[in-house]
């Protein structure tokens, strides 16, 4: 039994946000953080092998720079990560990207007792299309907006969230979920698993690597295969200086009232 976790490398929307000319965005130039679902997809997976012993394999689809995500990644508990990354995969949307991640996990190999993690969404797209997508092409049970998971033999019972309440999911495994912040807190990472970190293996998979499978068709991957059309894409204008008001006199109060009229705040 192996547990896998999808992760994505996604830029700090608090910051600078660049776009590139073809509508991309312009990841080089950005500061990037771990995508904040995919956290709580890591601890979900940490969680069920402290309890099972079953080891944890991180898997990321991004450039070379993510290697260091994932050493981060290991030095919370994760036994192994696979970085996939090739020129051919860039600029992939979430149809391509999921035909690629569903050939690096189908590379791995999925038994009857594994599970799939997933976040529930990147914050840089907010699509939550990704996790289902491979569920589907590898042919698995999936259960979205996991909020509380139990693994029993072959069954994962599963608390799925809803807009109103939940619903209570029995699943055979292999299976696929995708997980939500209320699920747990994300541990973080320990003194010693810092130094084990650089022990544990990093593979990476290129296009040579994947080439061969069914889903890894250059018609159907990269930015000349996404079938996502990009109207347009913009740069957030900035927020500009922010105006201090002095006094507590009815004067100050009037030109308070006068500045919001103007924005029709009031």
């Amino acid at each position: 039994m192996k547990l896998i976790v999808c992760v994505k490398q996604v830029p700090d929307t608090s910051g600078k946000v660049a776009v590139n000319a073809d509508g991309t965005l312009d990841r080089a130039s950005m500061q990037t953080i771990i995508n904040p679902d995919d956290m709580n997809a890591v601890e979900a997976a940490l969680a069920l092998k402290d309890q099972l012993g079953c080891p944890v394999i991180a898997v990321s689809m991004g450039p070379p720079p993510a290697a260091g995500m994932l050493l981060e990644l290991k030095a919370m508990g994760v036994d192994k990560a696979v970085l996939v990354s090739a020129r051919e995969f860039g600029g992939s949307d979430t149809f391509a990207t999921s035909q690629i991640l569903a050939a690096a996990i189908k590379n791995l190999g999925v038994d009857k007792d594994d599970i799939i993690f997933c976040g529930r969404q990147a914050i840089d797209g907010d699509t939550a299309q990704v996790g289902p997508q491979i569920a589907e092409k590898l042919h698995l049970p999936q259960v979205t907006y996991a909020a509380d998971i139990h693994k029993d033999g072959d069954t994962v019972t599963v608390k799925r969230m809803l807009e109103d309440g939940y619903m209570t999911i029995k699943v055979k495994t292999p299976c696929l979920l995708t997980c939500i912040k209320e699920l747990n807190e994300p541990r973080y990472m320990s003194v010693s698993g810092v130094f084990e970190a650089y022990s544990k293996p990093l593979t990476t998979f290129d296009y040579e690597a994947l080439k061969d499978d069914p889903l890894i068709d250059k018609s159907t991957i990269g930015l000349s295969g996404s079938p996502t059309n990009i109207l347009t894409s913009f740069t957030p204008p900035q927020k500009g200086a922010g105006m201090m008001l002095e006094g507590a006199d009815k004067a100050a109060c009037e030109k308070l009232a006068e500045i919001l009229a103007k924005k029709h705040i009031i």
